[in-house]
């Protein structure tokens, strides 16, 4: 028996289990004692830990910046028009740059970049064929995020204009007006900004260990990681 294959005992009472993990130790790290599904899943669960903490950290503040002139509790201020419109805002650009990011990359080329196809050997193997739509899921998945986020936003933008204007705009009045687009144009050209900075700049630059960076002794002519 190896040591990767240790598993924790399984403590239980009359036949029933209480807890049970698979803890298995990373071979690669003498000493290594980290649970095999916090070793295969550590990328998602530190991103999502982060957004939680962000996430709380711009409720408490934009509470406070709102309740200055808006007398509101804190949970009351979650389900007001100011909190929907600000989340909505920045979650409708982040998922439109991921999802247009996956189709541009599907079709364009940037020789040297670490998240582009070789454009002299762009497909090496022949596909596989599925459905249209399992072989587009990841960006209609995307692409339906920020529908929903950019219809949440002018939801919660109408409502926010109404409330400080003292008017009664529907959401395609709101939707014609400037306003609305300024706050998402103002969020789509840094999403933007921040692609094509990504990509050029990892035809120069390096980040060890990273899947967004060419191997640190790639030449700056090798195109993919």
């Amino acid at each position: 028996m190896s040591l990767g294959d240790i598993e924790a005992p399984t403590v239980g009472l009359r036949g029933i289990s209480f807890w049970r993990t698979n803890t298995r130790l990373d071979p690669g790290k003498p000493g290594g004692r980290m649970p095999r599904f916090f070793r295969d899943n550590g990328l998602t669960i530190v991103a999502f830990s982060l957004f939680v903490v962000a996430f709380a950290f711009q409720a408490l503040t934009g509470w406070q910046v709102y309740a200055h002139d808006h007398p509101i509790g804190f949970w009351p201020y979650l389900r007001s028009w100011h909190f929907l419109e600000a989340t909505m805002e920045n979650w409708e650009s982040e998922f439109l740059q991921m999802g247009v990011f996956v189709v541009l990359t599907g079709h364009l080329f940037q020789r040297g970049s670490a998240d582009s196809k070789d454009p002299d050997h762009p497909d090496e193997a022949p596909p596989a064929r599925a459905n249209w739509w399992y072989e587009h899921s990841l960006s209609l998945a995307l692409f339906t995020l920020f529908a929903i986020s950019f219809a949440l936003h002018a939801v919660g933008g109408v409502g926010v204009f109404n409330e400080d204007e003292h008017q009664h705009l529907s959401v395609w009045q709101f939707l014609l007006g400037p306003t609305f687009w300024f706050q998402s144009m103002q969020n789509w050209q840094s999403e933007f900004l921040s692609v094509g900075a990504l990509t050029v700049l990892s035809i120069f630059l390096r980040e060890r260990g990273s899947t967004q960076s060419k191997p640190v002794d790639a030449p700056d002519g090798q195109t993919g990681c």
